[in-house]
Order: C-alpha cells, then structure tokens, then sequence
C-alpha cells in the first residue's frame, strides 16, 4: 500500500480523503491532517456496512479543550458503470473527544473509488476559564493575540520596573520592585492591605520574610503573568506557601496538581507535611498510598523515624491508621 492511500488532502476547511478500492479495504486509518488547532483523523471499517468514523487526535488540548464540530461530509463512490453521492445531514456542534463520538454506517458504498469530503462550517472550543462555547474562527486567534500581548507586558513591567510603586521584601534582603493595583487584583490579602491603614499602605513595602528573593521573584512572575516553568518547579513547596498566604487558590491548585506528579522517595515526606499543613487531600492520599500500599516506607526509614518526631500527632495517628486499614486487608 503506498502512501498516498492514507493521506489526506486539505484546503483551509476543508478535508478530502481518496481511497482508490474500498472493496479491498477491511480497515484502514488516514494519516493525520490539520484543520483549526487539532490533528484529525478518519476511518473506514468494512463489516455488513462500511463504518466511517471522524475524530481528533488524543493529545493534552483535545483532552481539555475538545474540539465542538460543526461540518457537512459526503461520500462518492466511483466505480467503472457509475458515479453516486450521498450527503449526511449538516452535523451541528457536536462534541468530539474520542474515535466513537462521531460513526457513519453506510450502505451501497463497497466497490470502487471512494472519496470523503468533509467541510467544516465552525469548530468551537469552551474557554478554559469556563463559559459558553466560542468559534476558534471567529476571535479565537485574535482573543489569544491579545492576551498574549497583554501578558508579555505585564512580564515587561515587573522585569523592567516601569512605573513600579511597592517594593517587595524577602527573607534574604533582596527586594523587587512591583505595582499595587497589579497585587491587589491577583490577592485578596494584598488588596486588604493596601485598602486600609496598614503598615504596608504607609511605608510602600510589603515584607515577605519567609521567602527567599528567588521564591519572591517567581511568585511575582506568576502573579504577572510571566509563567516560568523551571523557575515554578524548583519553588513549588515555596509557591505553595505563598498561594495560601495571599489567598492565590489558582497558584496553590496549580501547585497541588504539580507535587502530584512527581513523587518519589526523595520528597514524598515532605509534600505528605505540605499536604497536610496547607489541607491537600488528594496528595495527602496520594503520599499516604505511596508510603504505605507500595511499602515505601521501609525503603526511608531513617527518614521516617526523624519524621515522626518533628510532625504534629494528628498527622501521625493518620500514618499509623492507613498502615493498620493496609495490613487487615491482607
């Protein structure tokens, strides 16, 4: 089979799929093709009907933001003695996540040359900050254009001090120049300090003195706008802190999805204490099913035992109580 048989031809909407003998076809996947922000597929089966499916590719942005279709898709078949086409009825805003959202089953198509046309009126996404759904077409671009730029100018105002109006103190000495208005919008606590007659309102400073300069600096980048990946990773514990202090709950969500991922004998007791100390249940579950139901605990247990005698006992009658449900299940 040469290459041409899985490729798919596309043209700004539209998509064009030739297979040259369906009647030799028992399955068979196209190659991916680009229409709007996703990677597309098609699909043909062959059993008593030919099964033809539509669907993206299963990637992060299909899983959070899956693609709403709208699209008109017809079949011709083109054999020697005859030329037929069938048109599907208009498909409207139909919500596409895997390869079984979106199935034809056709008739009469099963010799020949077939060719799937598939033209698509409007593809929709629902914005991550929640909503209704809007056209990747109509202003998608445009709206991500601009918040881009806007928040690349925030960046440019924290890095480059323009027009800064507060500075920020940290544990070490340093300071970073910032802007009230900025802190105020992102915290709640920051707003209340700058509102009232607060030692912060008066001096034009505000003092983090559990933080250290390089956790200030990518608390600020975060609040501006100005994600830094590494910089978030390697102050995430710091982060965290921050988030709960300043009341930022989509920093400290972020935080606790983050510690999630990466956990292993190195630092689970020490998130188990930050799950714990900042009300984290589903990594505080998770480090408890790490140490316990995976037998890492004996693998730390050095480190456990210094554990144990520096943690508050509540956290510890939780230890001891996972370790006793585990055993009776065996």
């Amino acid at each position: 089979m040469n290459e041409q048989a899985y490729r798919v031809e596309t043209a700004q909407r539209l998509a064009q799929w030739r297979i040259e003998n369906i009647a030799s076809c028992t399955y068979r996947k196209s190659d991916p093709f680009k229409v709007g922000l996703w990677n597309w597929y098609l699909s043909v089966e062959k059993n008593k009907q030919l099964y033809v499916k539509l669907f993206p590719e299963m990637c992060n942005l299909t899983r959070k933001q899956p693609p709403i279709a709208s699209f008109n898709i017809k079949f011709v078949s083109v054999s020697s003695s005859s030329r037929k086409t069938v048109v599907h009825p208009e498909v409207c805003d139909k919500l596409l996540k895997n390869n079984d959202d979106f199935v034809l089953a056709l008739d009469d198509l099963s010799s020949g040359r077939l060719i799937i046309d598939i033209e698509f009126l409007d593809l929709k996404i629902l914005p991550s900050s929640g909503g209704e759904p809007s056209s990747i077409w109509s202003n998608y671009h445009i709206e991500r254009r601009s918040m881009n730029t806007t928040l690349a100018c925030l960046g440019q105002m924290l890095t480059e001090g323009i027009h800064t109006d507060i500075t920020v103190n940290a544990a070490d000495g340093g300071s970073i120049s910032a802007h009230r208005a900025i802190l105020a919008a992102r915290s709640p606590v920051f707003r209340s300090m700058f509102s009232h007659n607060l030692r912060e309102k008066e001096l034009s400073a505000v003092n983090i003195s559990d933080m250290s300069l390089e956790a200030c600096r990518a608390f600020l980048h975060y609040i501006y706008g100005n994600f830094q990946p590494e910089e978030f990773l390697s102050h995430r514990i710091a982060l965290l802190h921050a988030a709960d202090k300043y009341d930022v709950s989509e920093l400290k969500e972020a935080c606790h999805d983050s510690l999630l991922e990466d956990m292993d004998a190195s630092n689970v007791l020490e998130r188990l204490q930050a799950a714990d100390l900042y009300c984290l249940p589903r990594l505080k579950s998770a480090c408890m099913r790490y140490l316990v139901n995976f037998g890492k605990i004996y693998e730390i247990r050095d480190e456990f035992n210094a554990f144990i005698e520096t943690s508050n006992r509540d956290l510890i009658a939780e230890i001891f109580q996972e370790i006793l449900a585990f055993w009776k299940g065996f």
